[in-house]
């Protein structure tokens, strides 16, 4: 096995909603390249089937069930890592959910506020109790965000799940900029139509009504003739940015989309 192919050897890697979907593929992909995997989620039972995954393979992976957008979940997380690893290299802020999708006068509060608080504050805290072990030889952070609230504009009724991915991309320059010195990356990657369960967990109501109608006779994403792309797609871009191949790159959104959202935006 060349040294290339285990480039993330003696890296520890915090990965949130590494159950299922983009996660899922992730966690395995870096355990492949050789990271020690910190597989956190809300279903123990997810996780353990990707824990077992990456087991089987020869990697060495870490169960952790925790809530993101709980302060003290997040940071019992974290010190379940140190304790484990005592270090941290890389934290993929995949975790989130699509909400409800309705008309904004029909969105409940409460609807706007489990969107925010999963999406939004949740990859805050990843990302803040993450730090000081970051700190200390410096590392990458992945955040997912989406083509919605940062190219596309148009999947009407998406309001509260648009304005978290878009202040995601806020985020990551931010603290790009003010983790720069401690030679902490921060990047994000905008993901288009991909193939995961989150879209089955997703609630629309009344959309139709307030849609503007517009038709893609020939598929809404480009590159593949209509066909969305894979999770293990996402990955690679992850790996990318973990890796030291992306050492110089910080602050940067990165579309995996397939030109998805240049045609829709």
């Amino acid at each position: 096995m060349t040294s290339q192919s285990r480039e993330l050897e003696g890296r520890v890697a915090l990965i949130t909603g590494a159950g299922s979907g983009i996660g899922k593929a992730t966690a395995l992909l870096l355990a492949q390249k050789g990271a020690k995997v910190a597989a956190l989620g809300r279903s123990e039972e997810e996780l353990q089937e990707t824990i077992d995954q990456i087991r089987q393979d020869g990697g060495e992976a870490l169960c952790v069930v925790a809530d993101i957008s709980q302060p003290e979940a997040m940071q019992q997380a974290v010190q379940t890592l140190e304790q484990a690893y005592g270090r941290l290299d890389i934290v993929f802020a995949n975790a989130g959910i699509n909400g409800v999708w309705a008309p904004i006068e029909d969105l409940e509060p409460d609807e706007w506020d489990r969107t925010m608080n999963i999406n939004l504050k949740g990859t805050f805290l990843t990302v803040k109790y993450a730090i000081p072990l970051l700190k200390k030889q410096g590392g990458s952070i992945i955040i997912t965000s989406s083509v919605n609230g940062t190219r596309i504009f148009s999947n009407t009724g998406a309001t509260a799940y648009s304005c978290t991915k878009a202040a995601q991309v806020a985020f990551t320059q931010m603290a790009a900029l003010e983790l720069a010195k401690h030679r902490i990356r921060v990047n994000v990657i905008c993901p288009g139509a991909i193939s995961t369960q989150i879209e089955s967990s997703t609630e629309k109501r009344n959309i139709e009504r307030e849609k503007e109608p517009v038709e893609f006779p020939e598929g809404k994403i480009p590159l593949t003739d209509g066909q969305p792309g894979q999770s293990d797609q996402v990955a690679q871009v992850v790996l990318f940015l973990a890796s030291d191949h992306s050492s110089h790159v910080t602050g940067t959104p990165i579309w995996v989309d397939g030109a998805e959202s240049l045609l829709m935006g």
